[in-house]
């Protein structure tokens, strides 16, 4: 019985490559600096997991920016306005854009990688494009982990999952229909891998995890058949992950793979269909994954044990492998880092980050191997002890927040008027003109922001230092978008950290790690909270700088919240009750916080769901269920104000055609979404629907760094105005601006706030 880890971390335990990759772009490195660093968290890797003993150590798991736009290039899928590029100039461009005097070109889509909050690079296709073998990265990294004495397992994304999550780029033909094309690329990859030696090549197939129509089907078996005889000897572990292979099981187990992986944590009712079905013979291996590699929380022993010796009764040992359900990419690093911290050493014995996994992987294998050391029974026994002891902890239960969520009505998640009614009443009381203007929330996080942030954090500044300090930069805010003529402003958010760490720092039933950082997208890094309890909210957490603000500027200052499902998806969530209960409990503690703003006399509030849409289950049989209940939780959070009170929400990098009727359910006065990389194709699920709220679609990229031009944006604005009604409609980024320079967004705003005058203008003149 071997163990397996599906994929490690790649940020490093202290984000190393966070911080290269950024000193890179500012030219502050040289390339080989940086691929030095890379080259030196990768070893890090391979060693830790040598060390823990794991049998099937991954490589190509590692990445710059990201996997898909990796595979983008070992394919040769490089859309033409890149085509001119090259090396890292080209692969950066792809994934953030480029502005200089002699290039200027928009960045590839991002979406959310299934139902986690990591973003991959989406491909592009057009027709009848042709595919070129670009190996390299993946031959390097297999002879960098060879030269450490350490014999890999490659992880290439299939080519179903790579086509499936791409996009086409014009009309008339299907993704799939590039598949015979690009198979013999496949297949030229794997007899290159097979000449340095390697055994096992890990396809990750996760489009298993959804309903796949019968074009898909088909092409699942017309890829795996071509590769059964050109492969030159390499044994493929087809992974699946997230979910179980459902209505695709026949089609899975037929396959010509050696080695079929289940996610048993996400769906471990599958191993039951799977032990039974006539298809599973003697010769196809069974990984299960049965370690966590998306949550935080201490494997329980006997429950993976109980499933382990379940198939190990139908199959045997030497049919078996132990591992991860999927990549521990959705893991942090190490818990061994955390230093001593009150609120988090009570929690911390029940918890397991990607290192400790792997020790739970290995213990795993050898207590199914029936090794019989004295240590290993020990380790069981204390195993056993922690879970008992969580299960019966004072620390998790809070009688008043269960039995509030307990009483919640119906009434609880309604407005008090329509949002027919809501709107005479709001445009009567705000009275702003067409095409208002705002941003999302954030402004940049600038260097000194952060550094007087870790100063009072670690007591090195008075509380009255730091607030003088964030009274400065709110002041610097609020003067200029007053001065480059926004409608409704933001304070810029310069006192919080992550737009969900910062509420859970004043939530109970949270804790926090100092450094569990999780890659959300390229250097982008989120330290998930910690949901270990019942949630409640002591006190007010916003109220005391969106009233500074307010104080600041006779325009409105928006109120900025993060909605509950997003606090919920963005958080490592306790696994002992449904996420629905804890989401009320949420909701809950949001709805206080809207109806505090509102009595400090703050008319706009925005709570932001970016997250409604990457919770949704990846098959669609399951959705009503979870989005009954998503929906419920949002408006709960939003239904204690007055007509008057106008509710914003913010949405990103989703896609809105299929659950549009449920969006529109959460009757939010204006919602602000992500439609700039899709030149607003995004926004044709709001027109097809009549989407009949005030909406707000984003018209520049601020995950890239270039300026889009007044005309540009304006474009945009044409395009949309001509889609929905122009007195429905706001200007507004796609999203907040916290990773941003100031220079790049002092210039964008002041472009945006210009083709709204402009559009604004010229309706005025038709009228």
């Amino acid at each position: 019985m071997k163990s397996i880890v599906l994929g490690y971390p790649r940020i490093g335990k202290k984000r190393e490559l966070k911080k290269a990759t950024e000193a890179y772009w500012k030219k502050n490195i040289t390339e080989n600096q940086l691929q030095e660093t890379a080259k030196e968290i990768k070893k890090a890797n391979w060693l830790e997991q040598q060390h823990a003993g794991i049998d099937l150590i991954s490589s190509n798991d590692f990445s710059l920016y990201d996997q898909m736009l990796d595979m983008c290039i070992t394919l040769g899928s490089i859309p033409k306005r890149f085509q001119d590029l090259i090396g890292l100039k080209q692969y950066f461009a792809m994934a953030r854009g480029l502005q200089t005097d002699k290039v200027d070109v928009t960045a590839m889509e991002m979406t959310k990688w299934f139902d986690t909050n990591y973003h991959y690079i989406v491909p592009e296709f057009t027709t009848g494009q042709a595919f070129s073998l670009n190996p390299e990265k993946i031959i390097k990294e297999i002879r960098e982990a060879k030269s450490l004495g350490i014999e890999t397992k490659p992880v290439i994304i299939g080519p179903i999952t790579f086509l499936l999550l791409g996009k086409e780029k014009v009309e008339g033909f299907h993704r799939l229909d590039l598949l015979p094309s690009l198979l013999p690329i496949y297949k030229k990859l794997f007899n290159q891998i097979a000449a340095e030696g390697v055994e096992y090549v890990q396809v990750d197939e996760p489009v298993f995890a959804q309903d796949l129509e019968n074009k898909a089907q088909s092409a699942f078996k017309k890829a795996y058949s071509y590769f059964a005889n050109n492969r030159n000897g390499i044994k493929l572990i087809l992974a699946n992950y997230f979910d179980c292979y459902g209505d695709n099981l026949n089609l899975a187990l037929d396959l010509p793979v050696e080695v079929l992986h289940l996610d048993l944590v996400r769906c471990n009712l599958q191993l039951d269909d799977i032990l039974a079905h006539p298809l599973l013979d003697g010769q196809k291996i069974l990984s299960l994954g049965v370690v966590d590699g998306r949550n935080i929380w201490k494997n329980d022993y006997e429950k993976s044990l109980r499933l382990i010796e379940k198939a190990k009764r139908k199959v045997g040992k030497a049919n078996l492998w132990v591992g991860t359900s999927c990549s521990l990419l959705h893991s942090p690093v190490a818990l061994s880092l955390e230093k001593a911290n009150e609120q988090l050493d009570e929690v911390k014995q029940w918890l397991a980050f990607s290192e400790e996994k792997l020790s739970e992987v290995v213990t795993l294998q050898k207590l199914a191997n029936e090794d019989t050391d004295e240590s290993l029974l020990e380790e069981l026994k204390e195993n056993q002890r922690i879970h008992k002891l969580r299960r019966s902890s004072k620390l998790i239960h809070n009688a008043s927040v269960k039995e509030r969520v307990k009483n919640l009505t119906e009434q609880d998640a309604q407005r008090l008027s329509t949002f027919q009614e809501r709107q005479i009443i709001q445009r009567r009381e705000l009275n702003l003109p067409l095409f208002p203007t705002t941003t999302i929330g954030s402004f940049p996080q600038t260097q000194e922001v952060r550094v007087q942030r870790r100063k009072f954090k670690k007591n090195e500044i008075s509380s009255q230092a730091y607030d003088a300090f964030l009274m400065k930069e709110t002041e610097k805010a609020i003067n200029f978008q007053e001065e480059i003529g926004l409608d409704v402003l933001v304070h810029g958010e310069f006192e919080r950290n992550d737009m969900v760490e910062y509420f859970g720092e004043s939530l109970e039933g949270f804790a926090f790690t100092q450094f569990g950082w999780v890659q959300s997208y390229g250097t982008r890094c989120v330290k998930p909270p910690i949901i270990f309890g019942d949630v409640s909210r002591p006190e007010p957490m916003t109220v005391k700088w969106s009233s500074i603000a307010q104080s600041l500027s006779k325009k409105y200052v928006k109120g900025m919240l993060t909605g509950p499902v997003t606090i919920l998806q963005w958080s490592f969530v306790r696994n002992d009750q449904p996420r629905a209960v804890t989401c009320n409990q949420i909701a809950l503690a949001i709805r206080d916080e809207v109806c505090d703003l509102e009595k400090a006399g703050i008319k706009i509030i925005q709570i932001d769901e970016p997250a409604i849409r990457e919770g949704l289950p990846l098959r669609k049989d399951d959705w009503a269920n979870y989005l009954q209940w998503a929906i419920k939780a949002f408006r709960i959070s939003a239904s204690g104000v007055a007509d008057a009170t106008q509710i914003h929400t913010h949405m990103c990098y989703s896609e809105f055609n299929d659950i549009i009727d449920d969006i529109a359910g959460m009757d939010a006065d204006v919602i602000t979404i992500e439609t700039s990389r899709s030149k607003m194709e995004l926004l044709q699920a709001f027109v097809d629907f009549k989407y009949p709220n005030e909406i707000g679609p984003g018209v520049y990229d601020i995950h890239s760094p270039r300026v889009p031009t007044v005309q540009e944006m304006e474009n945009l604005l044409l395009t949309a105005s001509e889609l929905l009604p122009i007195e429905n409609l706001w200007v507004n980024p796609d999203c907040g601006l916290k990773t941003r320079d100031w220079p790049e967004t002092k210039a964008a705003l002041e472009n945006m706030v210009r083709a709204a005058k402009s559009l604004r203008q010229k309706q005025l003149l038709k009228v």
